[in-house]
């Protein structure tokens, strides 16, 4: 089987924001089968969906792997858990949040994961620092840039590059 490169997303706005985001980066890194290629720079952004609570701190990352969505998306999964994510209110506040963003292009809608992401369109938090690592990658179903999507959604909410960067 042959390495699809992907793109995902992290998020959290509970407690130590940063600390979370780079203790997901490291447990990332060591799912079998996956090979972090690199990290955006973090960035500040303001909730979305549900406003009343704290902001949050994004990021980006590419990976390479042989691993199917679905398998990629439980190790995802089971790492938020260790990291005391509990699901709750839709929109509401998260130690982590791991998304798969895009997968090589793929599209598939099905019970485990839907790739690309079904809101990645309308999500400047995420497209922001995505356009940090390929500006040029396309949507596979609108056939826009990623840069092209992120300037369509310019109004939508603070994205503020910070100071941290991703320890991982």
């Amino acid at each position: 089987m042959s390495d699809y490169r992907v793109f995902i997303g992290l998020g959290s706005n509970v407690g130590d924001r940063a600390a979370m985001l780079n203790r997901a980066a490291r447990e990332i890194a060591q799912i079998g089968g996956v090979k972090v290629l690199r990290w955006s720079p973090v960035y500040e952004t303001d909730p979305v969906g549900k406003t009343d609570q704290a902001t949050f701190l994004n990021a980006a990352g590419e990976l390479e792997t042989a691993l199917a969505p679905a398998d990629l998306m439980r190790e995802l999964l089971s790492i938020e858990e260790r990291l005391g994510r509990t699901r709750g209110e839709r929109w509401g506040p998260r130690a982590i949040d791991l998304d798969i963003l895009v997968y090589d292009g793929l599209v598939q809608a099905g019970p485990a994961v839907t790739v690309p992401h079904p809101e990645l369109e309308r999500r400047r938090f995420v497209l922001v620092p995505l356009r940090e690592l390929d500006p040029d990658l396309v949507h596979p179903v609108s056939g826009m840039t990623v840069a092209e999507l992120a300037e369509a959604c310019s109004g939508q909410g603070r994205v503020q590059r910070t100071a941290n960067h991703i320890k991982a």
